[in-house]
């Protein structure tokens, strides 16, 4: 599957970037914005928290959406019964912010949101006149002042053997939003599928960013843009033993904007969130 592997600084990113996601629903980013050791140092000082008590005191809670899901409510994928073996951290402009570590993540948070507003633009100056005339308003305004844009930090525990078979770190599925930035995991494992079912690696090596479109991109391209399934595959080995970090960013319009004649991206998230049965 070829995923474009796009060095930001070039005149032809956007047109790159574009074609790539087109193509496949991911693009991946060399060069980019956010500082070298930034995402590593969040990963570091993450786990430790995760391996802590101190998350138990960041709770989730009925209509809250910040703070911390344990594994025992974590995502059922659309189309599987079983929960992704993952527990997350959910941070949000308005939410609470765990005072046990940096504000490294917070800064993260401004920056890629910077960059995909960036990204927003160039999807909306390269793409074709009559699919751009579906769109009610430019890309970039739809995620402005937007409470819904969620950095999320993911743990992936070790795996020890007594998970319920058949689970997996994160099955297959598409995002709900409108676009997600993703730095590289701490461990490998990110695989998308292919349209003949064909399970592929992202490429790309540390310190890059991938990105893809969402669900809500589709919607508004009229399916133009596709939003592709992707998973986090169970590791073998050693990798076993190990904890995998992750920190994707996902681009929310406003609850209002109109993403299409059928949905506004509010009405959009609440009948997908009842889809993949989050916190229940």
């Amino acid at each position: 599957m070829d995923v474009a592997i796009v060095d930001y600084r070039s005149p032809e990113a956007p047109t790159r970037f574009v074609a790539s996601l087109r193509g496949t629903g991911f693009a991946v980013l060399a060069n980019h914005p956010v500082p070298p050791g930034l995402v590593e140092g969040i990963y570091a000082e993450w786990l430790a928290f995760f391996d802590s008590d101190a998350k138990l005191a960041y709770p989730f809670g009925p209509g809250q959406r910040d703070g911390f899901y344990p594994a025992s409510v974590s995502e059922v994928a659309k189309g599987y019964d079983k929960r992704d073996l993952k527990e997350y951290y959910s941070i949000f402009d308005w939410g609470r912010y765990p005072a046990e570590v940096s504000d490294a993540a917070r800064r993260y948070f401004g920056i890629a949101r910077g960059l995909a507003a960036e990204l927003l633009g160039w999807v909306q100056a390269n793409t074709p006149a009559d699919v751009r005339a579906r769109f009610s308003m430019p890309l970039p305004e739809m995620i402005r002042d937007s409470g819904y844009t969620m950095l999320r930090i993911l743990r992936y525990p070790p795996l020890t053997g007594a998970e319920e078979p058949g689970a997996q770190r994160s099955a297959a599925h598409e995002d709900i939003n409108l676009m997600t930035i993703l730095p590289r995991a701490s461990e490998s494992g990110l695989e998308v599928r292919d349209l003949a079912g064909r399970w592929h690696a992202v490429p790309g090596d540390p310190g890059m960013l991938i990105v893809n479109a969402g669900d809500m991109l589709k919607e508004a391209s009229g399916g133009y843009y596709p939003s592709t399934s992707h998973r986090v595959a169970n590791p073998t080995g050693e990798a076993r033993r190990r904890s995998r970090l992750s920190a994707p960013l996902f681009l929310h319009p406003r609850a209002e904007v109109v993403l299409s004649s059928r949905y506004t991206a509010g009405a959009y998230l609440d009948q997908r969130l009842q889809e993949i049965r989050v916190g229940v």
